[in-house]
């Protein structure tokens, strides 16, 4: 469990809560890390990203959950925050135009793709959850 108390996860949780893009990397069938960026929430417990049912990374988790997620760095390469933890296809398949909070952060990004959120929601229908297991960074 993470201590988002410290002031590493008091970093950790204001990038959690503020930033638009992480990085998710997932291990390829020959263990080749994979980086991409996602949109996600945090909903105070887990990670929440959607994606499309076919890809890669979905294929990626099912093999391997361990993942690691980080932000992008400041201008000067400060705000370092590497986080790890298991990654897992969402079971209760929440669409991502019913999560209030997804919507709110990604409708101008939906809109820009020229969808609507339940548009977004048919297209990017499998929601991964990622549970955080450890923190680190300057």
């Amino acid at each position: 469990m993470i201590d988002f108390n410290s002031k590493l996860g008091r970093k950790a949780k204001r990038l959690l809560d503020s930033e638009y893009v992480i990085w998710l990397t997932t291990l390829d069938s020959k263990l080749t890390p994979q980086p991409r960026p996602v949109w996600f929430v945090w909903d105070g417990d887990a990670i929440l990203i959607y994606s499309q049912p076919a890809t890669h990374k979905l294929k990626h988790i099912k093999q391997h959950p361990n993942v690691s997620l980080h932000f992008n760095t400041d201008r000067e390469g400060g705000e370092v925050i590497v986080l790890t933890g298991t990654a897992s296809p969402e079971a209760e398949k929440r669409p991502a135009h019913e999560v209030a909070a997804y919507v709110k952060k990604y409708k101008k990004g939906m809109a820009e793709l020229d969808m609507t959120p339940e548009q977004f929601s048919q297209s990017y229908s499998q929601g991964i959850r990622v549970k955080l297991n450890r923190l680190r960074g300057f």
